[in-house]
């Protein structure tokens, strides 16, 4: 199945103010039963309460940050997608390039493991 067309509004969502329209935006994308993880929260989570907030916390610190699709590698249930994050730190542009591990199920995500290596954000981040 091609997720192109679901992958690029959900990249979309990701670029937000911060505010709870935003992060609903976003919640949206998710099954009411879901898992999702990525390198903070390496444990995951699948509450949609604590989604919301996770969610919110990185809208809020990155309202003008930018998720492209590089590349978009179907498998059999859902995807795996190369991403491109443009996100200003510090009066710079930090490009960023990661993995989605996506298991979509009934139109919605069910499973979202986030790969990337975190380690040069973090060190724009301190200099705040």
């Amino acid at each position: 199945m091609d997720h192109s067309a679901f992958i690029k509004e959900w990249l979309s969502a990701w670029t937000g103010a911060g505010d709870a329209q935003a992060v609903e935006k976003l919640l949206h994308f998710y099954h009411d039963e879901f898992f999702y993880a990525d390198p903070a929260i390496r444990d995951g989570i699948s509450s949609k309460e604590e989604l919301a907030d996770y969610f919110g916390r990185l809208l809020q610190r990155n309202p003008h940050w930018v998720w492209e699709a590089e590349e978009l590698i179907p498998t059999p249930g859902g995807c795996t997608l190369k991403w491109k994050a443009t996100i200003p730190v510090n009066g710079e542009l930090l490009t960023e390039y990661g993995l989605d591990i996506l298991e979509i199920r009934d139109g919605r995500i069910s499973r979202n493991e986030v790969f990337f290596d975190r380690l040069n954000w973090l060190s724009k981040l301190q200099r705040e």
